[in-house]
């Protein structure tokens, strides 16, 4: 998650940003490093981070990738930067030069926006033609993101990168080989689909009849599925909201609240603004007792103030949401019970 929030926080900035980036220095220095320190590494430890990394060809000298990026004294990802205005495509050719004079497995080609992961699948020791994980920075999807926490400091694995490389290169050529047919479908596409329904001769007339019939069909086929998907999804979203429905009003006039219940509930919002923001913390007064929720949802009570009878209680709630009163002798005695206010916060948020 925190990943998540960080690569997108980078593409604001870059959205920001990019068109007062003038420079390939400047792509690096704004772009590029933070991307890098995301991963874990520290730009400014030499041990970890190598700016200019000799990567000599043969007789040629002085050769130079613009990083290197270390675990253990070894290079495991070498990076080639250009201008956030360069296309890749015409650069692969120099990083593919670099990738067979060093130790790495991993090459990465980015202009800051766009990022391009190589390795040598096809041949070992020699970069392939074509990268295993590309993507937009600034249009992440998530199947990326999850990617790219693969070559985190913390969970870096040469082995485990490389077993689903392969899955990610291919699979990325199929989606392409599909979108390429759903546009322009192939004569051995259009095939496939019309013997199957079709019993006349495939003549040059019915073939392009069928080239419209299996677009249309394709897209239709496509849009229900994403409508099923959106129904799904309103029809749960309509369940919980009903499971959610809030307890009936009471009349106004016949609840009363306290100048005790107030200064109470001011004593547990001080207690839980540590964990979650005050307004997340909703008072809700009925004429048997003062509530407290979280979101304002019935279903997550946080606790309960009972302060109108002879004695004070206030009431607690277990794992399984049943409330459980506990005597007090004055609303000071709720930061007594601070450890289990804060307990309960954090089983509704899941920590």
């Amino acid at each position: 998650m925190e990943l998540t929030i960080q690569l997108k926080s980078l593409a604001d900035k870059i959205i920001q940003l990019k068109d007062k980036i003038e420079t390939e220095e400047s792509t690096k220095h704004a772009f590029v490093l933070p991307f890098i320190n995301m991963l874990g590494y520290d730009a400014f430890n030499p041990l970890e981070v190598v700016p200019e990394f000799t990567a000599d060809i043969g007789l040629k000298k002085g050769e130079k990738v613009d990083y290197a990026i270390f675990q253990s004294g070894e290079p495991i990802l070498i990076v080639e930067c250009k201008s956030w205005k360069e296309n890749l495509s015409v650069h692969s050719s120099q990083l593919f030069r670099y990738f067979h004079v060093t130790k790495t497995r991993f090459a990465l080609l980015t202009n800051g926006i766009q990022y391009q992961f190589y390795t040598d699948l096809d041949e070992k020791n020699k970069m392939d033609q074509k990268p295993f994980l590309e993507f937009d920075i600034i249009n992440l999807k998530e199947n990326s993101i999850i990617e790219i926490a693969k070559f985190h400091k913390s969970s870096f694995n040469v082995d485990h990168i490389l077993n689903n490389a392969s899955a990610l290169k291919y699979t990325k050529e199929i989606k392409k080989e599909i979108n390429d047919e759903l546009e322009n479908p192939s004569n051995d596409f259009i095939k496939l689909f019309a013997n199957k329904v079709y019993a006349g001769r495939l003549t040059e007339k019915v073939m392009e009849e069928f080239k419209m019939l299996v677009q249309k069909a394709f897209n239709q086929f496509i849009n229900e599925k994403i409508n099923d998907r959106l129904n799904a999804a309103l029809n749960k979203e309509t369940i919980k909201q009903q499971e959610e429905k809030t307890e009936p009003i009471e009349e106004a006039s016949k609840v009363v609240t306290s100048d005790e219940e107030l200064e109470a509930y001011r004593i547990v919002v001080a207690i839980l603004r540590r964990k979650i923001p005050v307004n997340r913390i909703v008072p809700r007064d009925t004429q048997s007792y003062f509530g407290i929720l979280l979101d304002d949802n019935n279903r997550k009570p946080l606790c309960r103030l009972h302060l109108n009878g002879t004695k004070k209680y206030l009431g607690l709630f277990n794992e399984n949401k049943i409330e459980i009163k506990h005597h007090i002798q004055s609303i000071d005695d709720i930061y007594q019970f601070e450890k289990e206010l804060l307990e309960t916060v954090g089983a509704y948020e899941g920590k």
